[in-house]
């Protein structure tokens, strides 16, 4: 079955998908969407990578996931955080769409910023500032794409409690390695 049918199934009110200039908009969107993603994802794997030395010796609290964990958790996640604001950006122009998009951006930079923070310069402090207005960026996102799609912000919420179990998991970091 072809991408578009496929996806013309799942939204046929979406007029991006039904005019072919449009379409392919579309899909450069996605493409710039999962760029700007995939950087981010990069950006804190190879830093993660870099850390991990640093890591190993921290005091963690019992809740600390294995290793193996963040990798398929963060593929799940990324993936997710792309089609929503894919699909934001696929609904008609206006001011909740370009909030909802900005609310997106916003919280993939705070995304970006974690990883150097915490693996790079080993500041579990700011990395606690930094997740903190990454939750409040994402919830805010969510609570605006609602209003422009709800599929899309439903996709959101295993990020948002990704988001919130991961700055439990930085606080007792900070508590536990003063």
């Amino acid at each position: 079955m072809e991408v578009v049918t496929m996806l013309e199934q799942h939204n046929p009110n979406n007029p991006a998908l039904r005019n072919p200039s449009l379409r392919k908009e579309s899909f450069v969107a996605l493409g710039t969407i999962g760029a700007l993603t995939a950087g981010t994802a990069l950006l804190g794997g190879s830093v993660s990578n870099s850390g991990q030395l640093w890591y190993k010796r921290l005091r963690k609290p019992g809740f600390t996931p294995p290793p193996w964990v963040f990798g398929p958790a963060w593929t799940v996640l990324y993936g997710l955080m792309s089609i929503s604001a894919w699909r934001v950006w696929n609904r008609p122009a206006g001011p909740r769409r370009s909030w909802a998009l900005a609310l997106w951006g916003l919280q993939l930079g705070f995304n970006a910023l974690w990883s150097p923070l915490f693996f790079g310069k080993h500041r579990q402090r700011e990395a606690l500032a930094d997740i903190a207005a990454l939750g409040v960026s994402l919830a805010a996102y969510t609570a605006v794409a609602r209003k422009v799609d709800t599929g899309a912000a439903w996709m959101m919420v295993p990020y948002l409690a990704w988001v919130g179990f991961a700055s439990a998991l930085n606080e007792e970091i900070v508590r536990l390695n003063p």
